[in-house]
């Protein structure tokens, strides 16, 4: 019999979908986009059915991902991006989410979801309904899973329960059922439909007054849980001991030295949030100048943290919002609660730095705090105080201003250890849970103590010497030193004290000596609870990787292997015809300036890494070096079609002395142009990049464009070049450039249209570009796990950027148990004699510090102007092992599942709490 239904003449939710569930045994279903709002109207009829409940729908899935995970991650972002905790915030809505759960919980309703792409659009809405009898029916239309198609739109259906009917939609339906490209509803989606049926809203007021379950509540509706991968679970550690740590007397007083890539700034950011959140004054943020902005993107987009940061002229928030400086003191009226202000503020000792030091903050957060350093590091630590630069300086007196502050770096030690000591003592002369009071003997010679800590020096065995090393300080308690604890209950210390005295000991009752000589002994007091371990939080990514979390019995993080082209010395492109004679003449220039002026180096350096990055970066440096004089002006003018506006002309600084060209200095720069212009279109590196992406590389004939492909270099020019240059050599093929400012854009057959940083991260993460051209510049916080490729088409300045290059795809989420880089350089170019002369030794100062120390960063001036033995006395500066070995790594404790949390804070509070500006 067929049956006809139209909305216009009956409800469909009462005159048909409830009538005909009724002593139904199962339900196959056909829908688009699934809704749990069908419960509202369906209600009982769909639970009361005596089987199966199967609904197969569609979702924005990539159909080339075959990995289950990143099925269900995109699942995930696709879910929270429809933002079900406001739309399912009614109590009505959240009782038809907690019947949802219970149906998906118990297996009684399956849902599969499968991808768009696979068959466009499910329009073809369909349903088999069979009963206990035995007995079916089918039925097709309009309509799709929801309330509002049954209840509230005009819809239509049409029903036949013979059998030739029944029969066409069920094969229609176990076509998409078992279809390879249809998964199951994700594990996040279920157990989120139960958190948002429980979820309740708790305002900031009473959050603050709460003991506990305070992180996971501010926490759990952030982007970076909703929308990306979440914390690891040692980024979860650091943030809850900081956030613990500041909500006690004293606060928190912390110097995290993760390895790069092991995001130091989400850690610190969720760390300044929540802090924020939990008190009324400041969060200032130091950070390199490179960084300001990238920091400020990364808060706003992981942690909808709105922040502002100060340019010199001004304050300018997370939406670009300008708020004009009315003098320097302007600083003081920062329009957010978080200010971000560069080092370079208070390295200039600027007026405006001053004024900050007038402000009392909540937390202070210093990003590459290893900046902050002795000028005297060869005197006699124990003898001679620090000779601090203004950075350190300007830290040592704005510490007294803040509850906590929480420094960061990867390298603690650039080269000597006492530059360790100089960061703690930072956090400690407020503080003497720190080093103590200034009588400790950690801070009275603080050289002898690292050398103990170091294992160079012997630690002293006579009693009253132990006792002075241990009781100033004395360990704060903690959950995971029980030891301490039980000392600290014998001798009846308050929390909040960490100084004894020397008669205390002398007094304490005997079993209690004899546990503290046997926590200084067998405990190896000095090696395993010094004030380093303490106030030192460092994992690094071997660790990690190999090291498993008893919770889950998986490493803390998945391995990704990482494999290296482009080492060999046969691999490095050779110096050939035009680029020789090019090269041969940058470094002719180079020789002249270095002759003629003191420091010149580091400028004339500039044009061989150019040269060396591109041709056309090395053509744009050398043209911008001739227009220093006004005679290399007019032979651009009249040889090259160059033509200056007044304005260019004016921008000339004629100041510095490396730009007085001598006519000699101006002939090779002229030659130089002539080499590079005529040849700009011939460049190897660019053809190598092509070769890769196209054919592969290493033995492998699978071209790289197929993983997925992000080519990184440090000039926006040279990433440019490389972005147009491969636009035209792959037709129809996006090629996305991702730069600072508003200069990220994708390139189509050589056309380039502008686009936001957000568009072409979307794009990336959707696979509509494959192939994505960046600089350094923009690479922070940048996370690109659809690419599984990388290409370095010059090596920068510090290797540890290599490092920091290699984070944007070897991270968590990443689709390939394998990425793989190819690093370019020439034959005997500045850049290849660097890397030999560093890569002898480059593994140990790399296994060392965590990072190439920037000291470092001179070897390519040294090697750029003929001095190579000086480049080797710097390499060989560098210890032949750990000066500060510690046991730095801990197995990260247990955390709560934050992203699970059903009580979460008011967002309105939130907002407006993170809105109000300084005091």
């Amino acid at each position: 019999m067929i049956n006809r239904y139209s909305s216009r003449l009956t409800r469909l939710d009462e005159g048909f979908l409830n009538k005909k569930l009724k002593n139904a045994r199962n339900y196959d279903r056909i829908a688009g986009y699934f809704c749990s709002s069908i419960l509202e109207v369906a209600g009982e009829n769909i639970e009361a059915v005596s089987g199966k409940v199967r609904i197969i729908c569609n979702s924005n899935l990539e159909k080339e991902d075959v990995d289950i995970a990143v099925k269900a991650q995109q699942m995930k972002q696709e879910w929270c991006e429809y933002d079900p905790e406001e739309k399912y915030s009614s109590p009505a809505a959240q009782d038809r989410l907690s019947r949802l759960y219970r149906l998906l919980a118990s297996g009684k309703l399956e849902v599969r979801v499968i991808p768009d792409e696979v068959y466009g659009l499910m329009h073809g809405k369909a349903g088999v309904i069979t009963y206990n009898d035995g007995s079916k029916t089918s039925f097709l239309g309009s309509i799709n899973e929801t309330k509002s198609a049954f209840s509230l739109n005009y819809e239509l259906v049409w029903e036949d329960n013979s059998d030739e009917a029944v029969k066409w939609v069920q094969e229609e339906f176990d076509y998409f059922w078992n279809n390879k490209y249809a998964v199951n509803l994700c594990d996040f989606v279920i157990r989120d439909i139960d958190r948002i049926s429980k979820r309740r809203i708790v305002p900031l007021h009473d959050w603050r007054e709460q003991d506990d379950e305070k992180i996971g509540e501010a926490s759990a509706e952030t982007p970076v849980f909703r929308t990306e991968f979440g914390l690891w679970e040692h980024q979860k550690y650091f943030v809850e001991r900081a956030f613990r740590e500041h909500q006690k007397p004293g606060g928190a007083r912390l110097l995290l030295a993760d390895q790069v890539g092991l995001g130091k700034t989400v850690q610190l950011a969720m760390s300044a949030k929540l802090m924020a959140l939990y008190g009324d004054k400041p969060i200032l943020i130091i950070v390199p100048k490179t960084l300001v902005f990238q920091w400020q993107d990364e808060m706003m987009s992981l942690l909808d943290m709105p922040s502002a940061v100060w340019n010199g002229h001004g304050w300018q928030d997370e939406t670009g919002y300008f708020y004009q400086s009315e003098g320097a003191k302007s600083i003081l009226r920062c329009p957010r609660r978080v200010g971000i202000i560069s080092q370079g503020l208070v390295a200039r000792r600027t007026e405006a730095a001053d004024y900050l030091k007038q402000q009392t903050y909540e937390c202070i957060i210093v990003d590459e705090c290893h900046r902050a350093r002795r000028r005297n590091p060869s005197k006699d630590p124990d003898k001679n105080h620090a000779d601090a630069n203004y950075l350190l300086k300007f830290l040592n007196e704005i510490t007294f201003k803040t509850k906590s502050m929480l420094l960061a770096t990867a390298t603690p030690v650039q080269v000597n250890t006492i530059e360790a000591f100089d960061l703690l003592n930072v956090l400690a002369l407020p503080n003497e849970k720190v080093l103590g009071d200034k009588y400790s003997k950690w801070r009275s010679v603080p050289q002898t103590m690292l050398d103990m800590v170091c294992g160079d020096k012997d630690v002293p065995n006579q009693e009253s010497t132990m006792w002075d090393i241990m009781r100033d300080p004395l360990p704060g308690r903690s959950k995971d030193t029980v030891v301490i604890n039980s000392i600290r209950d014998a001798l009846d210390v308050p929390d909040d004290k960490y100084v004894l005295g020397p008669e205390v000991y002398s007094e304490a009752r005997p079993s209690t000596r004899e546990k503290i000589r046997s926590l200084y002994t067998a405990g190896d007091f000095v090696h395993n609870y010094n004030p380093y371990l303490r106030c030192i939080v460092r994992r690094t990514r071997d660790y990690l990787e190999s090291t498993i979390n008893p919770e889950t019995g998986e490493p803390y993080l998945k391995k990704i292997e990482v494999k290296l082209y482009g080492e060999e010395d046969r691999e490095a492109l050779e110096l050939r015809g035009y680029l020789r004679q090019a090269y041969e003449l940058a470094q002719q220039f180079c020789e002249m300036i270095s002759a003629r002026v003191k420091g010149g180096g580091f400028l004339s350096t500039l044009i061989l890494k150019r040269i060396g990055s591109t041709i056309c970066a090395g053509e744009s440096t050398a043209k911008k070096m001739l227009a220093w004089t006004e005679e290399g002006r007019k032979i651009l003018e009249d040889e090259f079609d160059v033509d200056f506006e007044d304005d260019d002309i004016e921008e000339i600084d004629k100041s510095s002395e490396v730009k007085d060209l001598k006519p000699e200095e101006i002939d090779v720069l002229r030659n130089l142009v002539k080499v590079l212009s005529l040849n700009i279109d011939n460049d190897p590196k660019c053809s190598r990049a092509l070769e890769i992406l196209t054919k592969g590389t290493g033995g492998q004939d699978t071209p790289w464009m197929r993983s997925g492909c992000i080519l990184f270099s440090q000039y926006y020019d040279s990433a440019h070049f490389l972005a147009e240059y491969l636009s035209l050599q792959l037709s129809n093929i996006n090629i996305g450039l991702y730069a600072g400012g508003d200069k990220s854009g994708v390139f189509l057959n050589g056309q380039f249209e502008k686009k936001e940083k957000d568009d072409i991260k979307k794009a990336v993460k959707a696979h509509e570009i494959r192939i994505l051209v960046g600089t350094d510049a923009a690479s922070e916080g940048l996370n690109l796990q659809t690419l599984s490729t990388l290409i370095n088409l010059d090596l920068p300045w510090n290797p540890t950027r290599l490092e920091q290059r290699k984070g944007r795809i070897q991270r968590i989420g990443q689709v390939s148990d394998t990425v793989c880089i190819y690093n370019m350089r020439y034959k005997d170019s500045v850049e290849d004699k660097v890397h030999k002369a560093l890569s002898g030794r480059l593994n140990g100062i790399y296994n060392m510090f965590g990072q190439i120390p920037d000291t470092l960063e001179d070897v390519w001036i040294d090697i750029a102007t003929n001095n190579e033995e000086k480049a080797k006395e710097r390499i060989d500066m560098i210890p032949k092992k750990n000066p500060f070995k510690l046991k730095y790594e801990e197995r990260p404790g247990k955390t709560e599942d934050w992203a699970s949390c059903e009580a979460v804070l008011d967002k309105q509070d939130v907002k407006q709490q993170l809105l109000k500006g300084w005091k």
